[in-house]
């Protein structure tokens, strides 16, 4: 039997060190980001991505093998421990097969088949299955005994009938083919319930489809629209192919199915084995799906926290309202709030003229340079009032940032907390103009349930769904780095190895004690203990410290290394830093980092953080598209080629902001010249993308774009 870490090292493709190394790594309490970064050589450098399902996995097989544990542990205490069964159990893959091994022997609740054991009729079962040439009739006339109940031979038979029909509805093995020909022949099927009645299900009033071929979004909009009453659905289970599995496994050798095995087998697959087997496909499928949302979803979420972040310039957020007006706020360079509002640019046109005059009055007073339009309700309006108004306003730009989770955050205790003295609206203009300065650090703030960039994202398993999307989110804190002296506590709270009560600690041991001025100053925090403090320290920055090396990636327990390798390559500052990477690459890395006294890949990551000091890793990324004029769709026309920034990505296609309210769609087939499985293969959401506008439906909001054969810039 292989161990656990040998069945990883096959199932991820990893060597088996690698993964015995990062198991020892976990169960020793260490985060995935530290694990990720700092111990690149004890795991062959897997990124976080493969760490975190590892660790998913890792629990799976646990539990797994805590199942089979319990099984032997039952069966044993039943008196009906076999070494076959033991064999059995010890090497099944899932926790299907072991539930299948087990079904047996689990207590069961009374069925047809309990009475007529009950009836003494377990023995006649036992010999016609022997499947011999005697007649079935003859041998039931022994078991004929009206004081147990069991009237006439039909009775017998009929007992005898169910016994057998359960114990092949029991058989593991049939149980295994037959999910395996199910997964490959079945069909579903969906039809409306009222086709009179439009909805959004109207594409699945009349649709088949081999399960095999489904789409992860097409079962999820198939539950919801039976969930909703729109769909009934069906499974057509391959019966012809299910039985000749059972045939083959019932047949003795050399033998066929006597009429008795034959009809009590039909029995069995059509009362027994498949209504279970709908529901367990209907399961499967649906798991598979919600497995792929999540995984769509944290896909999304990715690209979208690391956008790079429009920095150092005052920023105005406009939260776009019909009855109770349109919510305003300008904050700093640093988050810091300078000013609010309320403005009612969709009452009237003297409204409008008035909120623009204030606007601009505002803008002037504050220096704001950039504009930030939530995308909810009344944003066209207060978009096409912006764009008029910066007429006046020259060098000021705006975008519209997406809002969804703003209310969410602007209704939390978080906010509350963070701003006592605003109203909830206010606070949510606050939000869209941060978002704006920094994605990441205004985003963590929110529920990552909340920010909409996934599919069906309320019909997968709510628990795990926030499990991926706070790994995602931990990821992606870490990656950047943390200012300790301004970041916020939800900010912290997502910094390896720190808790909510560890990131609020920090914050009111700066306020009481001044800004951090060192890293090891860190360890003063209450109930920030070694552990803590060894899992943070790499991700959190000290702007304020005299030591280069605290506003860097690198680890303190690296910063011996770090300063050898200056030594060793004489570097000392701007350029000859900047130069690092290219001098140890020269000097070579294997010698460099043995006489460093670490490993080539915490050097190089040694290097590149020595290079540029304090860095952004976001400030790489392409700049978000600020614009100063709007169009509407009415403007838009076929062949027109536009520029655009990806909001979405999902099984079907890409939804792209292309400036005019409504996003356009490019279907999957639309994405890249060449074939490709996911759209994810070519775009991430945040990328800025050329489109072609292939169709506009003004009625139904529709804008279809594609990328592809786009004409050549002249």
């Amino acid at each position: 039997m292989l161990s656990i870490a040998e069945v990883l090292s096959q199932e991820l493709g990893q060597k088996l060190q690698y993964v015995e190394n990062v198991i020892a790594l976990l169960d020793e309490g260490n985060t995935i980001p530290f694990i990720a970064r700092y111990r690149k050589e004890l795991h062959g450098a897997m990124d976080d991505t493969t760490l975190r399902n590892l660790e998913t996995r890792l629990g799976y097989q646990r539990n797994l093998q805590a199942r089979r544990e319990e099984v032997l542990r039952s069966v044993e205490n039943q008196g009906k421990l076999t070494e076959e069964f033991t064999k059995a159990v010890e090497t099944a893959q899932t926790l299907a097969e072991v539930e299948d091994l087990y079904r047996p022997y689990k207590p069961k609740r009374r069925t047809r088949a309990t009475v007529a054991r009950e009836r003494g009729l377990e023995p006649l079962a036992q010999e016609l299955m022997k499947q011999e040439n005697t007649d079935p009739r003859k041998l039931a006339e022994a078991y004929v005994n009206p004081e147990l109940g069991v009237e006439t031979v039909d009775d017998a038979l009929t007992g005898a009938s169910d016994i057998v029909a359960e114990i092949i509805s029991d058989d593991a093995a049939i149980r295994k083919s037959l999910r395996q020909v199910m997964a490959r022949k079945a069909v579903l099927t969906s039809t409306a319930t009222d086709p009179e009645t439009d909805s959004v299900y109207r594409n699945y009033y009349d649709f088949s489809s081999p399960v095999s071929r489904l789409a992860d979004h097409q079962i999820l909009a198939l539950n919801r629209g039976e969930k909703e009453g729109f769909l009934k659905l069906h499974v057509t289970l391959p019966g012809a192919e299910g039985m000749v599995v059972i045939r083959r496994q019932m047949a003795l050798p050399g033998k066929c199915l006597t009429p008795f095995m034959e009809a009590a087998a039909t029995d069995a697959y059509d009362r027994l084995i498949a209504p279970s087997a709908e529901r367990e496909l209907r399961s499967d499928l649906t798991e598979r799906a919600g497995e792929g949302a999540i995984a769509n979803f944290a896909l999304n979420l990715k690209p979208l926290l690391l956008q790079r972040p429009v920095k150092g310039s005052v920023t105005m957020g406009l939260d776009p309202g019909y009855r109770n007006g349109c919510k305003v706020a300008v904050v700093d360079a640093t988050g810091r709030v300078l000013d609010t509002a309320v403005v009612y640019p969709t009452f009237s046109q003297r409204k409008k003229e008035e909120a623009q005059q204030m606007l601009l009055a505002m803008i002037r007073k504050h220096g704001v340079r950039h504009i930030a339009i939530g995308n909810g309700t009344a944003s066209r309006e207060t978009e096409e009032m912006a764009a008029e108004m910066l007429r006046s306003a020259p060098g000021v730009s705006y975008m519209i940032v997406n809002e969804a989770g703003a209310s969410v955050y602007s209704a939390s205790p978080l906010a509350a907390e963070e701003f006592p003295d605003y109203d909830v609206n206010l606070r949510s203009a606050v939000s869209i103009a941060r978002r704006l300065q920094d994605p990441l650090a205004e985003l963590v703030k929110i529920d990552p349930q909340a920010i909409g960039v996934g599919q069906y994202q309320h019909d997968c398993p709510q628990k795990r769904l926030s499990e991926a999307l706070e790994g995602v989110v931990e990821d992606c804190v870490n990656a950047v780095g943390v200012d300790v002296n301004t970041a916020s506590p939800s900010l912290l709270r997502q910094v390896a190895g720190l808790t909510a009560a560890t990131a609020k600690n920090i914050v009111l041991y700066r306020e009481e004690n001044g800004p951090f001025t060192g890293r090891k100053q860190i360890l003063n925090v209450p109930k920030l203990g070694p552990k803590a403090f060894q899992q943070c320290a790499g991700f959190l920055r000290v702007p304020e410290s005299k030591e280069l090396l605290d506003n860097t990636g690198v680890h303190p327990e690296s910063y011996e290394a770090a300063r050898k390798l200056l030594a060793l390559l004489g570097a000392k500052s701007g350029e000859q830093l900047a130069d690092l990477p290219q001098k140890a690459e020269s000097y070579g890395w294997e010698k460099a980092a043995t006489e460093c006294g670490v490993g080539v890949p915490t050097l190089r990551d040694i290097a590149a953080e020595l290079a540029k000091p304090g860095r952004d890793p976001r400030d790489e990324l392409p700049a978000p598209i600020l614009r100063r004029d709007v169009l509407g769709m009415a403007d838009l026309k076929p062949g027109m080629v536009l520029q655009g920034t990806v909001r979405n990505v999902i099984d079907f296609g890409v939804f792209v902001d292309i400036g005019v309210h409504q996003d356009g769609l490019v279907h999957i087939s639309q994405v890249s010249s060449r074939r490709v499985k996911h759209p994810s293969q070519v775009v991430q959401v945040g990328d800025v993308v050329k489109v072609m506008v292939l169709e506009v439906d003004e009625k139904r909001k529709r804008i279809s774009l594609t990328m592809k054969n786009l004409p050549k810039e002249e």
